[in-house]
């Protein structure tokens, strides 16, 4: 903190020590820390914060120890809401030691993944310039080491703090080998850093053209179903098209409910849930770096949501998710739309069978017979079936029922996700299925129980097979049932592990969909979005400029009430 001879030096009033040490107290507190392994830290070297920055820039921060009272405020005025102390060139030296120590230590396997709590965070610094509280970018100076140390060939950076890590997108917006991912509050160029470049449009140059992605959120008031509508719909079609060697993650919790910054409704435990998703690539790589986070209540649970998840534990079961606001969807809308001629997975869309519905490949519908199942306890969801023939496969009668009403007794509703024989030999498809489809559904439905049903022949490969019940284990607090027909010995394996919490492996780059799968698979959504809130990606105009002002006005009211709850 200093000593009185710098007392006079500007001081912020929310970025302070106790952000670490009530997260690191809570994470004490709730029995996280002593399950962790605690991996020492160290000073980054001059070659190490080179890997991001200028030769100059580091020279000059190099002097502030150095600095009288006066030359330390003059030299904090050339740059943007930063504030340089004597000792901050030391701490923000550790700040990036720490994140290259968890580098190493999920590279070298000793451990699975894990999380830096560091400060000063890093996500806004520039090559030649500190900014935002930043003095160095953490992110992007691990991201280097990685590619450089390890030969990792493609790295994922996604960055939910609720401002613009503008820093690591100008670091890599020529890479295509480093896939950047950041939502934040924008409200139209109005909201800090007030950048032209942090709108939805941004994707990249040159190379890196298609990889960088902004989700602009233009209200404040973001709840849960938008941060995973936009999971859904947009990073994680993405990524396991792009399948990054290692997963990066700027944690920033200022984009939970009750930040003075962010001014978000997102609770605690959808971290649970984000971290969970992202869990399921890079072999389970994934390395967290605290970026924001100024309420101090919402800042030590989201933290110790995201360690919890990192550690296995199951997700905490979500409740009232529904479809994302209208402003979101039109972030969501812009963002698909600006990055369709870079991917494969948003040229086209894909076939799935869902909760009574039976789609053909010519996009007819039959409706099951409703007296087999109980469809207001049950979402029943079939997973696509490609290349044609009979598409209405499911278990004999009698075996279904008596399946459905076992589990019943236990649980007051099931998610039943079946795979068809000789169903899915197209990865691709497959995955937008379930990305774009079958989660939405399921986690809006919060089912208490999931159950997974392979039938003989389905043509899914192990890694698939591992994907799809890594993901399903984010629900029901991870409560989930496999069920393995009889010639589908080779997968017992494979579930088995997953159950476990073995990460699932890598799919590779995925290439491009059937066309005719993906046209089967949006109409089907399009029908189905008027019911399941999460299928929804484009939003609706409002009619008249009075009615938008009443709603913001109404949502600014409800937004306030949630906020004083914190």
């Amino acid at each position: 903190k200093g000593s009185t001879t710098y007392e006079k030096l500007p001081a912020c009033k929310i970025e302070v020590p106790e952000r670490l040490t009530v997260s690191h107290t809570a994470l004490q507190e709730e029995g996280l820390a002593e399950r962790c392994v605690s991996v020492p830290i160290r000073q980054a070297t001059d070659a190490e914060i080179l890997l991001a920055h200028s030769e100059e820039y580091l020279e000059a921060v190099k002097k502030t120890p150095y600095m009288s009272l006066d030359e330390l405020r003059t030299f904090t005025q050339q740059y943007g809401d930063v504030y340089f102390h004597p000792n901050i060139y030391h701490c923000a030296k550790l700040a990036i030691g720490a994140a290259l120590q968890l580098v190493d230590s999920v590279m070298t396997g000793k451990v699975r993944n894990g999380m830096a709590l560091v400060r000063p965070p890093g996500h806004h610094s520039q090559r030649s310039a500190a900014n935002g509280f930043c003095v160095f970018n953490n992110v992007a100076i691990a991201a280097h080491y990685a590619k450089k140390q390890y030969g990792i060939k493609r790295v994922l950076i996604v960055d939910w703090d609720v401002h613009h890590g503008q820093g690591v997108q100008f670091a890599f917006e020529d890479d295509p080998s480093v896939l950047y991912f950041s939502w934040h509050r924008y409200e139209h160029q109005g909201f800090w850093p007030n950048l032209r470049e942090s709108d939805y449009d941004s994707v990249g140059k040159e190379k890196g053209a298609g990889f960088n992605i902004n989700v602009p959120w233009n209200k404040v008031g973001m709840e849960n179903s938008d941060y995973l509508s936009v999971f859904f719909h947009v990073l994680l079609p993405i990524a396991y098209e792009f399948s990054p060697d290692l997963v990066f993650v700027c944690a920033g919790f200022d984009s939970a409910i009750g930040d003075p910054e962010g001014h978000m409704c997102a609770t605690p435990d959808i971290f649970a849930h984000l971290t969970h998703l992202l869990k399921s690539l890079a072999g389970g790589k994934l390395c967290a770096v605290l970026e924001g986070g100024y309420n101090l209540t919402s800042l030590a649970q989201s933290v110790c949501q995201t360690v919890q998840t990192l550690l296995g534990d199951p997700a905490p079961q979500t409740s009232e998710l529904n479809g994302p606001c209208e402003s979101a969807l039109e972030s969501i809308q812009c963002v698909r739309s600006a990055h369709k001629p870079y991917w494969a997975c948003l040229k086209h869309t894909a076939e799935i069978q869902i909760s009574g519905f039976c789609v053909s490949e010519k996009g007819t519908a039959n409706y099951l017979e409703k007296e087999t199942y109980s469809y207001d306890m049950i979402l029943l969801v079939r997973l696509p079936r490609f290349y044609g023939g009979d598409v209405c496969y499911f278990l004999p009668y009698f075996n279904a029922q008596h399946l459905l009403c076992t589990v019943y007794y236990y649980s007051q509703c099931v998610c039943f996700v079946c795979v068809p024989p000789q169903g899915c030999s197209d990865v691709a498809g497959l995955m937008q299925a379930v990305l774009c489809l079958l989660l939405p559904l399921a986690y809006e439905y919060d089912p208490g129980l999931v159950l997974l049903v392979r039938g003989p022949g389905s043509g899914v490969g192990k890694a698939a097979w591992a994907q799809i019940t890594s993901l399903l284990q984010g629900l029901a607090q991870g409560h989930t049932l496999a069920l393995i027909q009889e010639g589908e010995k080779e997968a017992v394996g494979t579930t088995a592990a997953s159950l476990l919490g073995d990460p699932a492996p890598s799919l590779g780059p995925l290439g491009a969909p059937l066309p005719e799968d993906m046209e089967a698979m949006e109409s089907l959504r399009q029908r189905l979005q008027t019911h399941w809130g999460l299928l929804q990606t484009a939003g609706e105009q409002m009619i008249t400029a009075s009615k938008e002002t009443y709603s913001v006005t109404q949502m600014d009211n409800n937004i306030l009430e949630k906020q004083n709850s914190y």
